[in-house]
This record gives C-alpha cells, sequence and structure tokens, in this order.
C-alpha cells in the first residue's frame, strides 16, 4: 500500500504463529519495544512493528518511513493507526494454506526431500501466465517465481558480477541469499530456499528441485 507517497509492506504468516515468530520477524530492528496498543505481544522498531492477528503473525514494514524523512524512520502514532486498519481486516484477507498447480506438482516430492518433510504451505498461482510455486514448513520454504519481464535479474549489474550457474542464458548463483537466478528462452526463473536457522544452499540442491520444471520454462 501507499501511504503519503511512501511504501508500507504488509506480510501476514501462510501458516499460524509460532510462539517465537515475533521474534524471529523483528530480528534485526535495532532497539525494539513493547507495542500493547496492538497486544500484549506486539512489538515495534525503527524499521518494522510485529504483532498478532487470531493465530497468524503480521509484520508491517514502512520502507522509506513513516511520516519521516529518513529510511528507517517510523512515526508510533501513524504506525499504530494504520496497524489497527490492517489488524481488522487480516481476517477476510486470510486464504487457505493449500492452494495448488497441477504444475508446481512435478517439483513438490523434490522440495519435500529438501525440506525433509511433507509440506504444510503450499501457494502456487499465475501472474498473467508466469508460474509462482511455493512450499514451506514452519522451518523452510522454497520457491520458484517464473517472471516474462526481461530486465528481472539486476544481480547480473553487481560489482563483482555474481558467480555463473550452470543453466540459463545467462544464469547466476546467489549462496548468501540461497538464490539461483536464470533466463531461459522468455522466462526469468528464480528458486530460492530459506532455512531456520539460516545456512547456505547448495547449488546442486536449487538445480535439483527446479530441474522437473525446466521443461515448461524452455518454450
Amino acid at each position: 500500500m501507499i501511504i503519503d507517497d511512501r511504501t508500507v509492506t504488509v506480510g501476514v504468516s501462510a501458516l499460524p504463529k509460532q510462539a517465537d515468530s515475533l521474534a524471529r520477524l523483528i530480528a534485526g530492528a535495532g532497539s525494539v519495544e513493547g507495542l500493547p496498543e496492538l497486544g500484549p505481544d506486539a512489538l515495534i522498531g525503527p524499521s518494522r512493528v510485529v504483532f498478532s492477528v487470531h493465530d497468524r503473525a503480521v509484520r508491517i514494514t514502512p520502507t522509506g518511513g513513516i511520516d519521516r524523512g529518513s529510511a528507517d524512520g517510523i512515526d508510533r502514532a501513524k504506525t499504530v493507526a494504520i496497524s489497527l486498519a490492517v489488524r481488522t481486516a487480516v481476517p477476510a484477507a486470510l486464504r487457505n494454506a493449500r492452494q495448488s498447480d497441477a504444475a508446481c506438482q512435478l517439483s513438490t516430492s523434490r522440495a519435500e526431500q529438501f525440506v525433509g518433510a511433507s509440506v504444510q504451505l503450499r501457494r502456487d498461482y499465475r501472474v498473467n501466465g508466469a508460474l509462482t510455486c511455493i512450499w514451506g514448513t514452519f522451518d523452510a520454504t522454497v520457491s520458484i517465481v517464473e517472471s516474462f519481464r526481461p530486465d528481472t535479474i539486476p544481480e547480473a549489474r553487481r560489482t563483482p558480477p555474481p558467480q555463473l550457474a550452470p543453466v540459463g542464458q545467462p544464469g547466476y548463483y546467489l549462496p548468501d541469499e540461497g538464490e539461483l537466478v536464470f533466463r531461459q528462452g522468455r522466462s526469468v526463473v528464480r528458486v530460492s530456499a530459506v532455512t531456520t536457522p539460516s545456512r547456505e544452499i547448495p547449488l546442486d540442491s536449487l538445480l535439483d528441485i527446479v530441474g522437473p520444471l525446466m521443461p515448461l520454462f524452455i518454450r
């Protein structure tokens, strides 16, 4: 959403929150304090606010600040007002944890092998024909995101450039981000894996997950 010409990003957990969910979402936010206006477990830091709505965790990140000039500024009163409005809207916006596309099913067994468990979250969808597949548990999330925009590999402009990957024209492997991104035909495909606790994701693991879908991207 846009407020006062500044972007405010609202994230809602797809799975029920765990005891440490809010602490994990606020980690790295700097000085953190309680926000009783939004509940006994709500927390606010210089760059975000987190709170619970029913069994879900909500994080609001005011990119560019809310009513502040600095990038990490956050105005408490305005943030509370926005958060209260979000809290009211969340129940009507919740979606089922399982939303599957048959195309993504080809990689489901590979994703489950990676996370080491049957996935609790499936969130697949298409945007203008481009496919997104997401598999998740409480401790790991794997995603494959296709885009038809030719300019969606900004990492290619890094100095020094990222490590080349043996797939795509071109393709890059970013171990620090747990990502493989490549162009194949008219598609740009981004394969990502995130775990808790965080660990480096081997390139072979990302190639293995996306492998069954490769014929779809070569068209």
